[in-house]
């Protein structure tokens, strides 16, 4: 009886959430919605003369772990128009991500697109979601974002490119899908 009584209150709380938002919009001068599709690459580098990518917590069992579960890494990695680093860049992926299963290569992700290109320029996106490494294209989520995209929310679908094994570099290729104001 109580779980339905929750999912009840769940319910009532999402539908008045949900019909409130035309109202904000219309206050807040928003028009209407926009779809705006970005393609980009991110270049992770763990291993540089300036590492854009540092371990900054690990668990002790996290290097004997095949999965670096407790591993925790900060980002600062730059986001480019081109597949090469030198090609040009519009932008910064700030954020962290935690290794979190001790069954296979995934993360938590939790990162902020931080645009310094002309047309989106000091606009952000807000990104979170499961990252299972090894699938050939991962989603996750919007949750956020400021500047042209405020109240922004859609999914991006990424692709590791290329990962130097040696030194654990990746080139990781985005296509985002954000709906926003």
């Amino acid at each position: 009886m109580r779980e339905n009584t929750a999912l009840a209150t769940g319910m009532v709380s999402l539908l008045l959430l949900f019909s409130s938002m035309p109202i904000c919009q219309a206050k807040l001068r928003l028009g209407e919605p926009k779809v705006s599709c970005i393609e980009f690459y991110l270049h992770d580098l763990l291993v540089a003369e300036k590492p854009t990518a540092v371990i900054v917590a690990e668990a002790n069992m996290a290097k004997a772990s095949p999965t670096l579960f407790g591993e925790v890494v900060v980002v600062d990695n730059p986001l480019t128009k081109g597949l090469v680093l030198t090609s040009k860049v519009i932008g910064k992926a700030q954020g962290l991500h935690a290794y979190s299963s001790q069954s296979e290569l995934s993360l938590i992700e939790a990162m902020n697109f931080v645009f310094t290109d002309v047309k989106f320029n000091s606009s952000t996106l807000t990104v979170m979601g499961r990252n299972p490494v090894l699938h050939k294209v991962r989603e996750l989520s919007i949750i956020g974002g400021s500047g042209a995209f405020r109240l922004a929310c859609g999914y991006i679908l990424k692709q590791t490119y290329s990962v130097d094994l040696t030194t654990q570099n990746a080139v990781v290729h985005y296509n985002v899908t954000v709906l926003h104001y």
